[in-house]
C-alpha cells in the first residue's frame, strides 16, 4: 500500500508540474499556472515585505526580486520532475530497474539519482530498467528531459524580449514628458502651437506599442514581478501617464479645432488598450479589489486643480484649451484613477513616484 501511495504521489507532482509548464509556457495568459503562481506570489510578498525596512536600499533590493522569482520557477520545475519520477522508481528498485554490476541499493536517493539519469539530466549510470514498462517509462521521461531544455530557453528569450519592450515604451512615455511623468507636457510636446498633424504620428506609434506591451503582460505574467528603481520602468507610471494624456486630449482640447483628434483612432485605441492591461492586472493581483466605492470629494477636487494646471500647461505651448472640461477630466479620470491607486502599491511604488502631476497640486 505505501509502495502504490508513492507512485500515485509521484504521478500526481508530475502532472502538476507538466500542466505547469504547459500553462506557463504553452498556453501563456495571465492568469495560467499553478505550481509557479504558489511560487511567485509568497516570494514577492516576501521580497516587498523585506524591503521596507531598507530605506534607501529598497530600489536596489527590489530589482533582484523578477530574476530570482523567475529562476526559482525553473529551478522547481526540474526539481520537482525529479522527485516526481524518484517517487515511481523507488518502490521497483532493484526488481524492474536493476545495478548492471552488482546489487541494488533500494535507498531514495538511489531512486533521485535514477530519476536525474531518466531525465537526462545525469549523462551515464550503471542502473538500467529490466522490464519493458520501465524501458517505456525511461523513453518518456528521456523525451520530457529533452523537450524541457530547448522550451526554458526559448521561454527566457521570450520574457526578457518582452521586458525590453516594456521598459523601452516606459522610457519613451517618460522622455516624452520631459522627463517629469506629466501628461501636459506630453500633450504640449505632440502639439506646438496647436499642430498636431505631426503628433499623431507619435500617438499611433506610441499605441501600436502600448498593445505588443499589454499582450506581453498577458503571456508572461512573470513580468509582473521586475519592478525596477527608476518609477519610470513601472506599468503603474506608464498607464497613468498614457491615460492622463488621453484625457486631457479629451476634456482640455478646444473641441471645434482639435475635435479630429479627441475622437482619432490613435487617441481610443491607447485608451482601451491601457484600460485593458489594467484590468488584466487587476483581475490578477488585487482579484478581490473594490472598484465600486464612491470617490471622496476631496480626490474629485484634487484632479479639478490638476486639470486647470494641465490647461494652463497647453496655453503656454500655443494650444487652444478650454476652462469647460473639468468635469468632463473628472468623469474620465473616474474610470482609471482607481486601477493606478491599487496597483501602485503592489508593485511597491508610492504614489508620489507615480502620479508626479498630482503631487504637485496637493
Amino acid at each position: 500500500m505505501i509502495q502504490l501511495i508513492e507512485k500515485v504521489l509521484g504521478l500526481i507532482l508530475g502532472f502538476l508540474v507538466l500542466l505547469d509548464i504547459f500553462l506557463l509556457v504553452l498556453h501563456a495568459r495571465a492568469d495560467s499556472g499553478i505550481i509557479s503562481r504558489w511560487i511567485s506570489l509568497p516570494l514577492w510578498r516576501g521580497f516587498v515585505g523585506i524591503s521596507h525596512s531598507l530605506g534607501p536600499r529598497k530600489g536596489s533590493f527590489l530589482s533582484f526580486s523578477g530574476p530570482l522569482i523567475l529562476l526559482t520557477i525553473l529551478a522547481s520545475w526540474f526539481l520537482l520532475l525529479t522527485l516526481a519520477a524518484a517517487l515511481i522508481i523507488h518502490p521497483d528498485l532493484g526488481t524492474g530497474i536493476k545495478n548492471l554490476h552488482g546489487e541494488t541499493p533500494t535507498t531514495f536517493d538511489t531512486a533521485l539519482y535514477n530519476a536525474g539519469h531518466s531525465l537526462d539530466f545525469i549523462s551515464g549510470s550503471e542502473f538500467a530498467p529490466d522490464t519493458g514498462q520501465w524501458r517505456l517509462f525511461f523513453l518518456v521521461t528521456s523525451i520530457i528531459g529533452v523537450a524541457l531544455t530547448p522550451l526554458v530557453i526559448t521561454y527566457l528569450l521570450e520574457v526578457y524580449n518582452s521586458l525590453k519592450l516594456r521598459n523601452s515604451l516606459g522610457l519613451k512615455v517618460h522622455l516624452h514628458s520631459l522627463e517629469t511623468g506629466d501628461a501636459a507636457e506630453v500633450v504640449a510636446g505632440i502639439g506646438p502651437k496647436g499642430k498636431f498633424e505631426a503628433g499623431y504620428v507619435s500617438l499611433e506609434t506610441w499605441a501600436s506599442e502600448n498593445n505588443h506591451v499589454k499582450e506581453s503582460h498577458h503571456f508572461h505574467p512573470i513580468l509582473f514581478f521586475f519592478r525596477f528603481q527608476e518609477p519610470y520602468y513601472s506599468v503603474s507610471r506608464t498607464a497613468l501617464t498614457t491615460l492622463d494624456t488621453v484625457s486631457l486630449i479629451k476634456s482640455a482640447l478646444d473641441d471645434e479645432t482639435h475635435g479630429w483628434l479627441k475622437h482619432s483612432a490613435a487617441v481610443e485605441l491607447l485608451w482601451l488598450s491601457t484600460l485593458m492591461e489594467l484590468k488584466t492586472l487587476i483581475h490578477t493581483f488585487v482579484p478581490n479589489a473594490d472598484l465600486e466605492s464612491p470617490i471622496p470629494s476631496e480626490r474629485k477636487e484634487l484632479w479639478r486643480r490638476r486639470y486647470r494646471e494641465g490647461v494652463d500647461r497647453l496655453r503656454r505651448a500655443g494650444i487652444q484649451a478650454t476652462d469647460m472640461g473639468a468635469e468632463e477630466y473628472v468623469s474620465l479620470r473616474s474610470q482609471w484613477d482607481q486601477y493606478i491607486t491599487l496597483l501602485a502599491p503592489k508593485f511597491a511604488y508610492e504614489m508620489d513616484e507615480v502620479d508626479t502631476a498630482l503631487a504637485k497640486v496637493k
